[in-house]
C-alpha cells in the first residue's frame, strides 16, 4: 500500500483521536448498548439501533485511524531541503493578482490535518496541486468553483 504524507502535528492528532475512540468513545457505546438491552424488546428500541450505529461508526473510524498510521509517512517541514520551492509541509504566501493587496498564507498538509480556518490545506486540494513545484516569484492557476484564480506565490517557508 502507498505511504501517506502526513507532518508531525498530523501523526500526533492522529494518535490522540484514536486513543479517545479506545479509550473513552469505544467504553461509552458499549454501556450505552447494554443500558438499551436492559429496555427490553430490541426490534422497536430506538435507542439500541443508535448505540450499535455509532458503535459501527466508532469501529470504523478505528481500522481507517490504524491504517493510515501503519501507512504514514511522517515529514518534518523544518528538515525539508527544497530549495524554495513549494513541497507537502511547506507554508507558502499567496496574494490573488486580481487583488495583490490581500495576502493568505497556507500549509500543504495531509487531508486528515486540513484546516482552512487554521490555515492548512490538504495536498490533494486544487490549490496545493497548483502550487507543488513552484517557487517565490511564479504565477499560478487555480480551477475554483468560481472559475480560474492567479495567484502569485509571494514566500514560501519550511516551519
Amino acid at each position: 500500500m502507498a505511504k501517506t504524507p502526513v507532518t508531525i502535528r498530523g501523526l500526533e492528532l492522529l494518535r490522540v483521536e484514536l486513543q479517545r475512540l479506545k479509550s473513552v468513545d469505544r467504553p461509552a457505546v458499549i454501556a450505552a448498548i447494554a443500558e438499551a438491552r436492559a429496555h427490553g424488546d430490541l426490534s422497536e428500541n430506538a435507542e439500541y439501533d443508535a448505540a450499535k450505529e455509532r458503535q459501527g461508526f466508532i469501529e470504523g473510524r478505528i481500522l481507517e485511524i490504524e491504517g493510515k498510521l501503519s501507512n504514514a509517512q511522517v515529514i518534518d517541514p523544518k528538515l525539508v531541503d527544497a530549495d524554495g520551492r513549494c513541497v507537502f509541509g511547506s507554508t507558502v504566501e499567496l496574494a490573488e493578482t486580481a487583488d495583490a493587496a490581500n495576502s493568505v498564507t497556507y500549509q500543504i498538509v495531509g487531508e486528515d490535518e486540513a484546516n482552512i480556518k487554521e490555515g492548512r490545506i490538504s495536498v490533494s486540494s486544487p490549490i496545493a496541486r497548483a502550487l507543488i513545484g513552484k517557487e517565490a516569484g511564479d504565477v499560478v492557476d487555480v480551477q475554483t468553483p468560481g472559475g480560474t484564480k492567479q495567484y502569485e506565490i509571494l514566500d514560501v517557508r519550511y516551519e
